[in-house]
């Protein structure tokens, strides 16, 4: 059904008829809940404690021996605060928050080249949302030391990390 046709239908229904449909999609599909009770009680900040905890266990289990290391549950977390309409600055905490946990994951292991490329895109990700947002100001110190601390580490492509800093300074 397209915009428009759904725009049409909801002109035909009254205001009973179109909270009882609301209701119906509130009890029936779990994200439309989520939205709604974000809406009413945002909670950023159990919203970003409970991501943080979940990118950590990623990295640093306690439950079990290995780590997985995924950039994926990170990135499902970022892509579920956009969703909801999270404040960008506490997108950008939780951003910050991966690549940091994931630095000093890094000291701890040899890890493959996919690690490297995969937070080199992670970096650039949050760059661009500090510059698209205007917080770069707020994060500076955070980026900036984070591409230093990639530069001591010795990380493949840390050259990368320091341009890219570099260019968002100078834009």
């Amino acid at each position: 059904m397209s915009k428009r046709k759904l725009k049409k239908y909801l002109q035909t229904l009254d205001a009973a008829a179109l909270r009882e449909q609301l209701m119906d999609l509130y009890n029936r599909f779990p994200e439309v809940k989520t939205y709604y009770d974000f809406v009413f009680d945002p909670q950023e900040d159990k919203l970003l404690e409970e991501a943080a905890g979940r990118i950590s266990e990623e990295y640093f289990p306690r439950r079990r021996k290995r780590a997985k290391a995924r950039r994926s549950v990170a990135h499902k977390y970022i892509r579920h605060f956009r969703t909801l309409g999270v404040a960008p600055t506490v997108l950008a905490e939780l951003m910050a928050f991966n690549l940091e946990t994931a630095l000093r994951y890094e000291k701890q292991r040899n890890c493959p080249d996919a690690f490297y490329r995969s937070m080199y895109k992670s970096y650039r990700e949050w760059g661009q949302h500090l510059v698209h947002h205007g917080i770069l100001e707020e994060f500076r110190d955070r980026f900036n030391g984070f591409a230093t601390a990639v530069a001591v580490a010795g990380w493949p492509g840390r050259e990368a990390f320091t341009d890219f800093c570099e260019q968002l300074q100078s834009d």
